[in-house]
């Protein structure tokens, strides 16, 4: 039987992520705000794993809800 070589094992398992924050927007609901952000994040940036709400907010205008806010982290892989 042949040798795995550590490298090689290791890079299958193991991964480094970079994280940002981004903030999506709906005049809808926070889901729609969530989905319109990751969305976007996937067509400049590769390799997106992973989200995290950390907060939720909205403005309103004229006594109502004019826009849904969803604060999230995202995480993608970095490349080797």
């Amino acid at each position: 039987m042949a040798k795995k070589d550590k490298k090689d094992s290791k890079s299958s398992s193991v991964r480094t992520y970079k994280m940002i924050e981004l903030v999506g927007t709906s005049k809808n609901s926070y889901e729609d705000a969530i989905k319109n952000a990751v969305a976007d994040a996937s067509q400049t940036l590769e390799g997106l794993d992973w989200f995290q709400v950390t907060e939720f907010r909205g403005a309103i205008s004229d006594g109502k809800i004019s826009e849904f806010q969803a604060i999230m982290k995202v995480g993608f892989r970095v490349l080797r």
